[in-house]
């Protein structure tokens, strides 16, 4: 086996996944994360002894630095949607990015890879997407030669994104267009954004790069709700929210993060305000090879479940 990857936040949705494709170049994976009961099955994603769990919290520089200890490269997925608890933004986007990076650094780790996403943005209108791009400046201050990732919306059979909607699809009469859904997006493929940070952790030719990744197909938040119905065989009303009235809804979403997971916050619909599609002035996935699927290909595959008439039923007409 190959050297050591230090991976922070490796039992997320692409965290898993990345720990995946490291396992399939040969690497050997340290994923630190702070709760290490969640990852036992991250062991069975390589060979024995190639994967390894370890408790770390990017909050906490002592756990930051023995999860490094012996690493040739480190790759930091941690963020987070809303806040709640210690989990705010600046911990975790700013201060948690910055200290990964300076610790490894110190270790002498000779690569690292940053995600962060497209709502990257000292300007932004969401403490997300300014978060985001205050993270990306603390790391290249630290770790100038790391490479950064921005990737749309991801999708994948554990998104958060259509599996949500979907499941909304199943048992409300309505779907909400939040801004009258023109917010634009570029969705990617959680196997294609893997390969790509994979990539860029076992070699030095992304250093210093920083790369936007979006799928083959741009859509606005409208295409994609009716993409959904098409694919459940739902009939919904599509009913277009303000902003306004959204913040509001946004704003009572906010009281009960820390309690349990809000349909939606009033951050995340300041995110809304902002297409979140590739600029076209940096890379995308061709730069790693990698031919982009789209949601056409992949989605279908595990929306089935909340078709109607349920899971077994006929293939609605007019879906893929």
């Amino acid at each position: 086996m190959q050297g050591l990857v230090t991976v922070f936040g490796g039992t997320g949705f692409v965290g898993r996944q990345v720990v995946r494709a490291l396992a399939r170049k040969g690497l050997r994976v340290r994923a630190a994360v702070r709760q290490p009961g969640r990852g036992y099955r991250l062991r069975m994603l390589g060979d024995v002894g190639q994967i390894e769990v370890v408790q770390a919290n990017i909050r906490d520089p002592d756990s930051v630095a023995r999860a490094l200890e012996g690493a040739e490269a480190c790759i930091n997925l941690v963020g987070v949607l809303y806040e709640a608890g210690p989990q705010k933004f600046e911990k975790v986007h700013s201060e948690g990015a910055g200290r990964v990076a300076a610790a490894a650094r110190a270790a002498g780790v000779r690569r690292m890879v940053q995600v962060s996403a497209l709502g990257a943005d000292p300007g932004s209108p969401s403490q997300y997407g300014r978060t985001k791009a205050a993270g990306e400046a603390a790391v290249r201050q630290a770790f100038a030669e790391a490479t950064i990732i921005r990737p749309s919306i991801v999708f994948g059979p554990e998104d958060d994104f259509f599996n949500r909607f979907a499941q909304m699809a199943a048992i409300s009469p309505a779907l909400p267009l939040i801004g009258g859904g023109h917010t634009r997006f570029q969705p990617v493929y959680v196997g294609d954004l893997a390969e790509a940070i994979a990539q860029a952790a076992a070699s030095g030719d992304h250093a210093g790069q920083t790369y936007e990744l979006g799928g083959p197909a741009v859509y606005s938040f409208r295409d994609l709700m009716e993409f959904i119905l098409r694919e459940t065989g739902h009939r919904r009303f599509l009913a277009p929210l303000p902003f306004s009235v959204a913040g509001l809804i946004g704003a009572m979403g906010n009281l009960v993060a820390p309690i349990l997971a809000p349909p939606i916050t009033s951050d995340q619909v300041n995110s809304l305000k902002v297409d979140n599609v590739p600029s076209g002035a940096l890379p995308g996935l061709e730069a790693f090879g990698v031919t982009p699927r789209s949601i056409e290909a992949v989605v279908p595959t595990y929306l089935y479940r909340f078709r109607k008439g349920g899971q077994y039923a006929p293939t609605p007409e007019g879906a893929v």
